[in-house]
């Protein structure tokens, strides 16, 4: 790790975090009340979508991130599914499309990172609350209505990307119902001369700490992600299979991070 690299890029991104906050509080609360004034209680989803996104990008260039991305992207309102290897993912795929997040509800109480997500829109959902669960549901049926995209990771947890994990159903009863195309992408994460292994340094699994692994992501010289579109979004009535029908699709386009004898130690894991 380069310790000034490391530093700049700490300062860098709490400016741009703060900015974006301030912009989503002061910009998307005032849209927010302009709509209740005017008789729409749904949140401006599509405004923080855009911002999260102008943020994302400059996150991307702070970083030192060079996405690779292949296939066309899905545009307006959309539900899209991913394999989930870290936080870095939502960086990298906000960068790419205007979009809001569904992330697990302990995020939501985060010092920093909680209150920027909260500013965002970001759809929290506890899983181990089943009665949580339909009111999230009901929170992305509202960002679908205002014509933003919402982004699942429907492992429910990351990893350190020796596979794809299988998919949760739950969230996916959304679009099973309303007969909603899902469209896909399969995220990944490249190794780079010089640069310990990113199964270590940019998936974010396990036990890791978060601080540790945060600062020892910034002083990475570089990080090469890629991104693989979906050739078509799939329909399916039946969420369990409509489940299976994801993972696989995903799992055919997912380029592996490491093998598991990586994991374990080896010339990989050095």
């Amino acid at each position: 790790m380069t310790r000034p690299r490391t530093l700049l890029r700490l300062a860098g991104v709490a400016a741009a975090s703060f900015t974006a906050y301030v912009v989503l509080l002061a910009a998307g609360g005032a849209l927010d009340l302009a709509r209740r004034l005017a008789g729409t209680h749904r949140p401006a989803y599509a405004f923080r979508g855009r911002v999260l996104r102008l943020w994302a990008r400059s996150m991307i260039r702070l970083l030192g991130v060079r996405v690779e991305a292949s296939g066309t992207p899905p545009s307006g309102s959309f539900f899209l599914v991913s394999n989930h290897l870290g936080y870095l993912d939502v960086i990298v795929f906000a960068s790419q499309v205007p979009c809001v997040f569904v992330a697990r509800g302990d995020l939501a109480r985060w010092p920093v990172a909680g209150r920027l997500c909260r500013s965002a829109g970001t759809v929290f959902i506890d899983r181990t609350n089943k009665r949580a669960i339909p009111r999230a549901i009901a929170q992305v049926e509202q960002v679908l209505a205002d014509g933003a995209g919402v982004v699942v990771f429907p492992e429910g947890t990351s990893s350190a990307g020796e596979g794809v994990l299988p998919f949760r159903p739950s969230l996916l009863d959304i679009p099973a119902r309303g007969g909603i195309p899902v469209s896909w992408a399969a995220v990944s994460y490249e190794r780079t001369p010089g640069v310990p292994p990113p199964h270590l340094t940019v998936c974010w699994w396990g036990g890791m700490p978060f601080g540790s692994h945060a600062l020892r992501l910034l002083g990475l010289r570089e990080i090469r992600a890629t991104v693989a579109w979906g050739d078509a979004p799939l329909v399916e009535r039946d969420r369990k299979i409509l489940a299976g029908r994801l993972h696989e699709a995903v799992d055919r386009r997912f380029r592996p991070v490491v093998s598991g004898s990586g994991l374990l130690g080896g010339e990989e894991a050095r």
